[in-house]
């Protein structure tokens, strides 16, 4: 389980010391709860965000218990290092909107074309309780050649859960290498 703690004040000064000692600054919401500003250990976060087996994992903030799931996440631009992550308590029974990654399984036919697989959709938006929800969205591209596009209706439909994206977006295509 995540331990992390509780952070008391919330300026841009504290911020800055807290990642400077290590931290990734976190904020916990969900539907008719109070938001509670955390921060973790950066390399806990990371390691506990990759070896998760369901979208959902366990935290522990202070006293409190919960079940929570990555909504967004801030980047620096340059380093690519965590700045900032907002997650949300995934509570059973409620259904809400949930950002579930894309994960393409197989070897197009196009890249033996020099081409490439584009993923341009790395997460998708899906309205769902969270025990319905998938770990992720496996889109299989084997038989995929140069300018082939897989969209949002072209995706086997999962049971109870909806796609909030329209059907017409590109979720990815395998395009000519340059």
């Amino acid at each position: 389980m995540l331990e992390g703690i509780v952070r008391e004040s919330i300026g841009k000064k504290s911020a800055k010391a807290l990642r400077r000692d290590g931290y990734l600054i976190a904020n916990i919401y969900g539907k008719g709860l109070e938001n509670i500003n955390a921060a973790f250990k950066e390399n806990e976060y990371i390691r506990t965000v990759r070896n998760k087996e369901t979208l959902a994992f366990p935290v522990k903030v202070g006293d409190k218990e919960m079940e929570v799931v990555v909504q967004s996440y801030e980047s620096h631009p340059l380093t690519g290092k965590l700045l900032h992550v907002d997650l949300m308590v995934a509570q059973p029974g409620v259904t809400t909107h949930y950002m579930v990654p894309v994960e393409p399984v197989g070897e197009a036919i196009g890249l033996k074309n020099k081409g490439l697989v584009n993923v341009s959709k790395r997460r998708l938006r899906v309205k769902a309780k969270v025990e319905d929800l998938p770990k992720s969205i496996i889109i299989d591209v084997t038989d995929m050649d140069l300018g082939d596009a897989k969209l949002i209706r072209d995706i086997a439909d999962i049971p109870n859960v909806t796609f909030t994206d329209a059907d017409r977006v590109s979720v990815l295509s395998v395009i000519k290498a340059k």
